[in-house]
């Protein structure tokens, strides 16, 4: 029985990467793992992977087999993707960034469905990214009221995401994938936000590069 009040938020975390290395197990007809192996490949420790997968129900490795690969997958894809139904998204800001998300969520079996791109400017307004026209944000709130997406991707600057987030939330926005160089939060527990920063990624390896 899945105990899904037990899982951190760095568990939560740690789950896409699991989920990538077992499906190249499975890709490779690797059947089943240690947790040791597992472990080594995920740069933790065996008690640890232990500990996540016992986050989620009754999943016990056989004495000298290991896990089962395939058993594994449908967990994760049972938490990470739930039932298969696609969560419908907006992408708002359709700038270079913006459309290499767009093109990300378009290709990648990721969970999402994009619904609707949009965008202030007139020279992308009417446009197309990856089969979706782009709409002009004052279209916002009547698309949102007919359509109810979950999820709004922000490629937009840090100034547009604090003045829209509220507004969407109200919009009836569950989610936030933001990349608008800006910690988004919102005072709602039921609302997440996924904050991504490449600089840091990138300022993370120069570091490494300098100081190792």
């Amino acid at each position: 029985m899945a105990n899904y009040a037990k899982a951190s938020l760095p568990v939560i975390k740690r789950l896409p990467k699991y989920y990538r290395y077992l499906k190249a197990l499975q890709a490779s007809g690797i059947t089943s793992i240690s947790s040791r192996e597992l472990a080594s490949q995920m740069g933790t420790t065996a008690s640890q992977v232990r500990q996540d997968f016992n986050c989620f129900g009754d999943v016990n490795g056989r004495q000298g087999i290991g896990y089962s690969v395939e058993s594994l997958l449908h967990m994760l894809e049972g938490l990470l993707f739930g039932n298969g139904e696609l969560l419908p998204a907006i992408l708002i800001g359709t700038g270079r960034l913006g459309k290499a998300v767009s093109r990300f969520i378009a290709t990648s079996t990721n969970g999402f469905r994009l619904i609707a791109a949009f965008d202030v400017s007139e020279d992308e307004v009417g446009k197309t990214v990856n089969g979706i026209q782009i709409r002009h944000i004052n279209e916002l709130d009547t698309f949102c009221r007919q359509y109810h997406p979950q999820v709004a991707v922000l490629c937009l600057p840090r100034e547009g995401a604090m003045q829209l987030s509220g507004t969407l939330v109200e919009l009836g926005i569950r989610g936030f994938w933001n990349f608008s160089h800006y910690d988004l939060s919102v005072p709602y527990p039921q609302v997440i936000c996924e904050n991504v920063h490449l600089g840091d990624s990138l300022m993370s390896l120069g570091y490494r590069l300098r100081n190792e």
